[in-house]
């Protein structure tokens, strides 16, 4: 089992940042692949991006890419988003999730454990 916790979420406007921590406890975190997932009301929950065990590879969806970093702390057990020059189109609840194998999946079905989210509110 892994338990997954989001945090950082909140307002901020136009052009702001904000950093999203996701930590986990349970099973082996080092040995775990991330992602990060979004949603907003009467959608599809939306893959962002996500990053191997290790750290080493990265995979970010068109949308954000440039814009928003996922790095991780295996020490920690702590994956990040740090998400700049946010636009309102970013609002959502934001979510990340994970689970054991190689390769950097992007669908909600690939993944076996998720965070409860939290909200990232972008004004105009």
């Amino acid at each position: 089992q892994v338990q997954l916790v989001e945090s950082g979420g909140g307002l901020v406007q136009a052009g702001g940042s904000l950093r999203l921590s996701c930590a986990a406890s349970g099973r082996t975190f080092s040995m775990l692949r991330m992602g990060w997932f979004r949603q907003v009301p009467g959608k599809e929950r939306e893959f962002i991006g996500a990053i191997t065990w290790s750290g080493s590879s990265t995979y970010y969806v068109d949308s954000v890419k440039g814009r928003f970093t996922i790095s991780r702390d295996n020490a920690k057990n702590t994956m990040y988003l740090q998400m700049n020059s946010l636009k309102p189109e970013d609002t959502a609840v934001y979510y990340c999730a994970t689970s054991r194998g190689l390769g950097l999946p992007r669908r909600p079905s690939d993944y076996d454990y998720w965070g409860q989210g939290t909200q990232v509110t972008v004004s105009s």
